[in-house]
């Protein structure tokens, strides 16, 4: 009977230990990088994410060539509309949008490779406890490995497939929950008129950021260098 009690306390506590899927917070602000195998996307910026509103908000700004440039995006999934938004211009121009929201989460589905630390365990604060899954992307397109903290749900590190891209490497810092300016989540007064383009194919941000049309970075590694020395400049 002893043995039982013992055993079936055992299982318990595995079952108590064993990570589980989880969800980031609805509402974050932070920073991040994009990098695309195919070199075509490299993107240092900020974020806002709304999981209610399904909207997210995107500042990016970089140097490609000794030229820089900033974009400020708007991903309206509700409205399944992407603005472009130029402050100081006043200009926005309203595209549709061809993605669906994907909510910051790991999947019921998803596969828990492993446990880790981030930095080191033995100095006391110096370590991030993180837990590595491995799945399907909601479409079925491809595969995905994402690492979020353990505590919380946080989004650390994501890659995954695309067709058009290979392999894209989002990396996730600062994450800060809530939302300190809840308007930056709507498109401003002058966007009010924009109409979108019916003839226009449809786009999502990735597609944005590798058009041709923008200034192309000659490596991963150059885009990364000119686009920290911009952010600093502007921070």
């Amino acid at each position: 009977m002893k043995l039982a009690v013992v055993l079936a306390c055992f299982v318990v506590f595995c079952l108590a230990e064993k990570p589980l899927p989880c969800t980031s917070p609805p509402l974050l602000t932070g920073r991040l990088t994009v990098m695309s195998q195919n070199e075509k996307i490299g993107i240092f910026g900020k974020y806002l994410y709304d999981a209610v509103g399904q909207r997210v908000r995107l500042f990016e700004m970089g140097s490609f060539n000794n030229q820089t440039f900033t974009a400020d995006v708007l991903l309206h999934f509700t409205e399944a509309a992407m603005y472009e938004i130029d402050d100081a211009k006043r200009t926005c121009k309203k595209s549709p949008l061809k993605a669906d929201f994907q909510p910051l989460k790991i999947p019921q589905d998803a596969f828990r490779i492993s446990q880790s630390v981030v930095g080191t365990s033995s100095v006391p604060g110096q370590g991030l406890l993180v837990n590595n899954w491995s799945g399907k992307l909601p479409d079925k397109s491809g595969d995905f490995l994402t690492t979020v903290t353990e505590l919380g749900c946080f989004p650390v590190k994501s890659i995954y497939q695309t067709k058009e891209f290979g392999w894209v490497l989002a990396d996730f810092y600062d994450n800060v929950i809530g939302i300190t300016n809840p308007n930056l989540l709507e498109p401003p007064e002058f966007c009010a008129g924009a109409a979108i383009d019916v003839e226009e194919e449809p786009r999502d941000y990735l597609s944005f950021y590798a058009n041709e049309d923008r200034v192309q970075s000659p490596s991963i590694e150059q885009s990364l260098l000119n686009l920290w020395n911009a952010f600093k400049d502007h921070h």
